[in-house]
């Protein structure tokens, strides 16, 4: 069991090299929130055309099969049985429906005649009729809203926690902090700590792999110790959980304890007095190119993604 590789969340991808990784961290940044925000009052082709983006992104990026196979794989999985699980459940209206034809559908055939109008014949198209229950077989019912809420709520699975680990495989933690301590400092006119706020996040990013270093290493403990769980019973093996997340968050805090410590010997007493540029953020072309994209794909979210039904 190796969790850095098999639940690789929040790693950076270093070699190979791909064109995303050469994006500037701010317009991806960007990109990544107009994904997480576009879904929003959005109709349902909409977002399955952010899934497919999403797709084709990691495609055309050539990133290592071995990399998203795992993620996207076991992504697409929960997607698919969000969807199923979505579509045959009830649709949470308890109301009574009534058919919007009457039963005699010979009276829309029929003219109606007044003394004042004269209105012509109503010819029913009998081909084209409309039907709430798409799918109805022994307990198995989909209808329209079940399956447009199943819809709904599977995509925005997928596009929240598969944009968000497309933006960290990447973009170096380093990258990030300094994008968004670039686009965040109009804040510093209202005295907020932009540098502290930064230099948090990158120490957040950088504990990702220690957390499941640790988890690691305490699973395998126990594995090593041959436990027969049958023989404690629900009890004893609860405790033995309890035990394992307590030396969990000791190790933790230990390595939080280190981390600060280190930061102190070399002169980390203030963000603003010890400052290292990691790098220059500087737009080239292809960042260009990608902000062109974006604003196309707005104008598209606009012109034909909006839900008109909300």
């Amino acid at each position: 069991m190796d969790l850095l590789r098999s639940l690789p969340l929040g790693l950076y991808l270093e070699e190979p090299e791909t064109w995303l990784h050469k994006l500037d961290p701010r317009v991806k940044l960007i990109w990544l929130l107009s994904f997480l925000s576009s879904y929003i009052v959005a109709n349902n082709y909409w977002r399955v055309l952010l899934v497919l983006l999403l797709i084709t992104f990691t495609v055309f990026a050539k990133i290592p099969l071995r990399v998203w196979r795992q993620q996207m794989g076991w992504l697409l999985i929960l997607s698919f049985m969000v969807l199923v699980i979505g579509s045959i459940s009830p649709d949470g209206l308890g109301v009574s429906y009534q058919s919007r034809l009457p039963a005699n559908e010979q009276i829309l055939t029929q003219p109606i005649t007044d003394k004042k109008t004269q209105v012509t014949p109503v010819i029913a198209d009998n081909s084209k009729k409309y039907s709430y229950v798409l799918f109805q077989k022994g307990f198995v019912k989909i209808n329209r809203r079940s399956l447009d809420l199943a819809i709904s709520l599977s995509t925005i699975v997928f596009t929240l926690i598969y944009s968000t680990n497309l933006y960290l495989l990447t973009t170096a933690p380093e990258e990030i902090t300094s994008g968004m301590e670039s686009l965040m400092q109009p804040l510093r006119r209202f005295n907020i700590p932009v540098t502290e706020i930064t230099l948090t996040l990158t120490l957040s990013l950088r504990f990702i792999p220690l957390v499941l270093e640790e988890i690691q290493n305490l699973v395998r403990s126990v594995m090593t110790r041959a436990i027969n769980w049958k023989k404690l019973g629900l009890k004893g093996g609860a405790k033995v959980w309890l035990i394992v997340t307590e030396r969990l968050l000791e190790n933790l805090l230990l390595r939080a304890e280190q981390m600060a410590n280190a930061m102190m010997v070399r002169g980390f007493t203030s963000p603003n007095e010890h400052r290292v540029k990691w790098q220059e953020l500087k737009l080239k072309m292809g960042d260009w190119l990608a902000i062109a994209t974006l604003m196309i794909f707005w104008v598209i979210r606009i012109a034909f993604g909006a839900d008109t039904a909300a």
